[in-house]
């Protein structure tokens, strides 16, 4: 099997037979109960209880929708929120994630330019050096098979991910439209010459990935782009074929099948889609489920969301 990204994720769409992407976004105050009053009995820090709570949840979820889905994607704000600890939690998410068999995106929107950006890829996509000489050790830190990245300040902004992800198989998707309503102040504003600036940074995306197009016939190099604005969804698909996209806002955002329809090229391929309250909370709103059967509503959720995606592609 290819260890080019791309293919990698498309293998997986194909073999798991939908394109849903479950978004790990625990927030403590919809964290079962049960869990939080095992973790708090640990006796450590509240911030170790509540890394610890966050941790046991998640891996109730990806343990019930490991066979079903191709992806997971934690977002790194609910962690960081808990300091060292938090991070803890993540970076034990994304191995557990990888271990069960679940290709990972490391939802960090990370943004910068010359050696911050390399020290960024580094830490999310490659390896980092530790100390010199005979003590010298090479080692992965969040070691995500991808990463969501701003692309706003450039091709020098991208580049080092773009070539960690090309020396050890791993990707990106760059921010192109995003689904919150606020985003098309920038993203759609209309250029002198034509065309609206998310367009522009579609072209953009397609020539970046030009060079890192896998035998899938998909690039390394992903874009991120709303299921709440299906008409530029198509303009894109048709900029960007060989791009794979990150369709957030699905459910709780409010887009549905037939809005991430013309995220999909024609074979039924190039998307994948993300729900995270929808599927990880969804025992609050089911009412044959309660606190201490949170993963299997997350198993119905994703099931339903399956169904629902079918219908379109």
């Amino acid at each position: 099997m290819s260890n080019h990204f791309a293919d990698r994720l498309i293998e997986a769409v194909k073999k798991k037979g939908n394109p849903i992407c479950v978004g790990l976004d625990p927030r403590l105050e919809q964290i079962p109960s049960q869990i939080k009053e095992k973790a708090l009995k640990s006796g450590g820090s509240p911030t170790k209880a509540a890394a610890e709570a966050v941790l046991e949840f998640n891996k109730g979820i990806i343990d019930v929708v490991a066979d079903l889905v191709p992806v997971v994607k934690p977002q790194i704000a609910f962690y960081e929120i808990f300091g060292h600890d938090g991070i803890w939690a993540y970076q034990e998410t994304l191995k557990y994630a990888k271990s069960k068999g679940l290709i990972t995106i490391a939802d960090a929107k990370r943004n910068d330019i010359g050696s911050t950006a390399e020290a960024y890829a580094r830490a999310f996509l490659g390896e980092v050096e530790l100390f010199e000489g005979d003590q010298e050790v090479v080692m992965p830190m969040f070691d995500a098979d991808s990463l969501t990245v701003n692309a706003y300040l450039g091709w020098d902004g991208i580049k080092p991910f773009v070539e960690e992800g090309a020396k050890y198989g791993k990707g990106i998707f760059a921010l192109v439209k995003t689904s919150n309503p606020s985003g098309a102040d920038l993203q759609d504003l209309e250029l002198k010459e034509g065309g609206r600036i998310y367009e522009v940074m579609g072209g953009l995306m397609d020539s970046w990935g030009d060079d890192h197009v896998g035998e899938s016939g998909y690039s390394l190099v992903g874009a991120v782009v709303g299921a709440t604005y299906p008409a530029q969804a198509a303009e894109l698909r048709k900029i960007m074929p060989k791009s794979i996209f990150l369709v957030p806002g699905y459910g709780a955002q409010g887009g549905g099948a037939e809005g991430v329809k013309p995220c999909f090229n024609k074979d039924g391929l190039g998307a994948i889609v993300n729900s995270s309250r929808g599927i990880i909370f969804a025992y609050e709103k089911m009412e044959k489920f309660d606190e201490a059967s949170y993963a299997d509503a997350a198993r119905e959720a994703v099931l339903e969301m399956k169904k629902d995606l079918g219908s379109v592609l």
